[in-house]
């Protein structure tokens, strides 16, 4: 099965400003993939090249397999740049709109609104929507080709927490159903909540692709053994003095692909008794700043 997104060196230039640089990116088949980076990075330029909307300088890029069109874009729904509907219309009457474009049933409609827990403000024209109902609307609009690729642009702005907590429970019901999810989010609990893998990019380069389970894993290594100060200086001496700190009774090795087994193994072999070793996690706000440079926002 072909993969729901692909891009290959993907990249978009404006004049001498490259807002996308040589992206490469893999949505896999029923997942839910985070797409972060601060202000400006690329994410936006990034979603709409693959809807279409603009155009690539140079590089490729796939959905499903083939390059976005009429074809592929059939199974897909997006919410980009918050959503746009007719203000003196109802959200019903907005969607079966889009659904009559669609080529979709009225049936449909009636269905996302229930999902998105509209159906009691359908009736009511869009303009006295607040803004937690409109991007709900425009995730309804999203929803109602029920799409096997969906692709959101900060899904959860807008919402309250309550509104929030719904949205990643939704989320979560359509991967399980098989709809591979692609959105961009600054909401970095969030993503830590709901996402299989993430991809962040700085300065329209992928800085890092992989799971969330392995990104908020630690560099370091928590080492507690005695002597200590021995200890220090074998592990000094193997990977580096600077690699080594010594925080009270505990040491600190930055070691990000040493197998934590195989450095117990040295320190026992060397006579040193080793009685914690451990590996600690990190939160992926703390992650994130440090691959993007310390920029705080991820919008």
């Amino acid at each position: 099965m072909s993969a729901p997104v692909e891009t290959e060196r993907l990249t978009k230039r404006y004049g001498r400003i490259a807002a996308v640089d040589g992206l490469d990116l893999t949505v896999l088949p029923g997942e839910v993939y985070g797409f972060l980076g601060p202000n400006g990075a690329g994410k936006t330029t990034t979603l709409r090249m693959l809807l279409g909307l603009t155009r690539p300088s140079a590089g490729s890029l796939r959905l499903f397999g083939r390059p976005p069109g009429a074809g592929s874009l059939a199974r897909v729904g997006a919410l980009i740049e918050g959503p746009a509907f007719y203000p003196y219309l109802s959200g019903r009457q907005n969607l079966l709109v889009m659904a009559g474009h669609a080529g979709v049933l009225r049936s449909r409609v009636d269905a996302v609104l229930e999902t998105v827990d509209l159906t009691a403000r359908a009736k009511d024209r869009y303009r006295t929507y607040s803004l937690g109902m409109k991007q709900r609307l425009g995730l309804a609009a999203a929803l109602v080709k029920d799409p096997r690729l969906l692709i959101l642009d900060e899904p959860a702005n807008g919402l309250d927490p309550a509104g929030m907590a719904d949205l990643r429970v939704l989320i979560r019901e359509l991967a399980d159903r098989g709809v591979t999810v692609l959105l961009s989010s600054h909401v970095l609990s969030e993503v830590e909540q709901i996402c299989d893998r993430v991809g962040m990019i700085a300065g329209g380069r992928l800085v890092v692709e992989t799971t969330v389970a392995e990104l908020r894993t630690g560099r370091a290594l928590r080492i507690v053994a005695t002597p200590i100060e021995q200890a220090a200086a074998r592990l000094g001496a193997r990977f580096g003095a600077d690699a080594v700190r010594i925080d009270g009774a505990a040491l600190e090795v930055d070691v990000a692909d040493e197998p934590a087994s195989r450095v117990n193994a040295e320190l026992v072999a060397a006579g040193i008794a080793v009685s914690e070793l451990s590996r600690p996690e990190r939160g992926l706000e703390e992650t994130f700043l440090e691959l993007t440079g310390g920029d705080r926002s991820a919008g």
